[in-house]
């Protein structure tokens, strides 16, 4: 994939990036990726590589209902929390 410099960008329009970006849940190359493409009416999707679903081991391991999930992740949430609270943060290296 070639890479392209853009020299010259003021603080202004690079401020206006970040928080355009930030404001989309974006990184700043995603956005003007993104405005690069529409403008050369290329269309802004793009096949992600990495976010594919498969399903195709489920038979082998099951696959949890959308209840399953979230009494599950809500217990995370919960775990996570209280973990927050007392202090007792570790981090992962």
């Amino acid at each position: 994939m070639k890479a392209v410099t853009i020299r010259g960008v003021d603080p202004e329009t690079a401020d206006r990036l970040k928080n355009a970006a930030a404001d989309q849940g974006k990184s700043v190359n995603q956005l003007i990726l993104e405005f690069i493409r529409k403008n050369l009416g290329l269309g802004i999707e793009k096949e992600k590589k990495y976010s594919r679903i498969y399903n195709d081991m489920d038979g082998l391991f099951g696959k949890w209902s959308d209840d399953e999930y979230n009494r599950i992740q809500n217990k995370i949430d919960q775990d996570v929390s209280l973990i927050r609270i007392s202090g007792n943060e570790k981090s992962i290296d």
